[in-house]
């Protein structure tokens, strides 16, 4: 299976957020090693860029442009789009979207250069929600909605802590480089 990374940038953005798309295919692979610690499926990665043009307001861009462009693409590609906007339309209360073999997530921007540890904690985590529903799913686990968002919460208001990890997959108490729901107590 191939999961296929889409790092969704403004026109006026390109080569001015190259750290960030660096950190993606980072983040790709180290994704693709905790796919397969944590449900057993080994999947292929790829990473590209969508490049948007600016749009007027009744024809801005959302969830049913970038289902339009997962069903273009092929819909047996695992397509998940990291995108600039917040959707109009989410499923999950972390602003992302899943559905069989397409996810997204808003992804909130550098504020400082070097900030790793910011895009491990608002982004990464994110990022392993949505991915964390679609595996589930696949492995046919009944409440792959239900129990994933249990966990959301309990890591927001239970202070259940986020797996954290260094940049070579192991996990650490120091500062991240990659962050993930705690999917362990998941029966899996």
């Amino acid at each position: 299976m191939l999961l296929h990374f889409i790092f969704v940038i403004k026109e006026k953005d390109l080569g001015k957020r190259n750290k960030e798309f660096e950190y993606v295919k980072k983040m790709a692979l180290f994704y693709q090693y905790w796919i397969k610690k944590n449900f057993s499926k080994q999947v292929d990665i790829k990473c590209d860029e969508m490049i948007t043009t600016p749009r007027i307001i009744l024809k801005k861009l959302d969830t049913h442009d970038l289902l339009k462009d997962h069903r273009q693409r092929g819909e047996k590609t695992y397509h998940f789009y990291l995108i600039h906007f917040r959707p109009l339309w989410t499923d999950c209360t972390c602003e992302g979207f899943h559905q069989e073999n397409f996810g997204l997530s808003y992804w909130q921007p550098l504020k400082n250069e070097d900030d790793i540890l910011f895009l491990a904690e608002k982004n990464c985590t994110v990022v392993s929600h949505e991915i964390a529903h679609e595996f589930l799913r696949q492995n046919r686990y009944k409440r792959y909605v239900e129990d994933v968002h249990d966990i959301w919460t309990r890591h927001y208001y239970d202070n259940l802590p986020f797996e954290k990890y260094d940049k070579n997959y192991d996990k650490t108490n120091n500062k991240p480089y990659f962050m993930t729901i705690d999917v362990s107590s998941l029966r899996l």
